[in-house]
């Protein structure tokens, strides 16, 4: 369970810093030892090594599956630049593309949502997984 172990040290600091209540900071990081050796962490375990897998793919339509996924995301927030330059000249017609984009964006599946959390989470993961390993730079 390499992954996992490297894992559990990030976590607990993350725990640190978003739980102020030490009471509840305590209980969160119990919760976490816990589960390291439970089965659900054999489950979290599985899945992140089919995402390492997937990652160190040499396949080009799977090892670049997550980052293209997230180039689009990030096109779509850069977006918000040349809308701000077009509302100055014509807040009527930046309203009206954002409108479109607002009913275009509610109008997809929460689950695209969901894969797409779960890819940037895995992806970061399997990045930072490498790095420990001495794989990646």
């Amino acid at each position: 369970m390499p992954i996992v172990e490297s894992l559990i040290g990030p976590i607990a600091s993350l725990i640190d810093k978003l739980i102020p209540d030490k009471e509840a900071r305590a209980k969160a990081k119990l919760e976490l030892l816990r589960l390291e050796g439970s089965q659900e962490m054999a489950e979290i375990q599985a899945r992140l090594s089919a995402i390492v897998a997937e990652a160190n793919s040499k396949d080009p339509w799977t090892s670049r599956a997550r980052p293209s996924f997230l180039y689009v995301m990030y096109v779509l927030m850069l977006f918000a630049l040349p809308m701000g330059i077009l509302s100055a000249f014509s807040p009527q017609a930046a309203s009206d593309i954002s409108q479109g984009i607002t009913t275009y964006l509610r109008r997809l599946p929460e689950e695209l949502y969901a894969l797409f959390g779960t890819g940037y989470l895995g992806y970061t993961a399997a990045r930072q997984w490498g790095k420990v390993k001495g794989v990646e730079r």
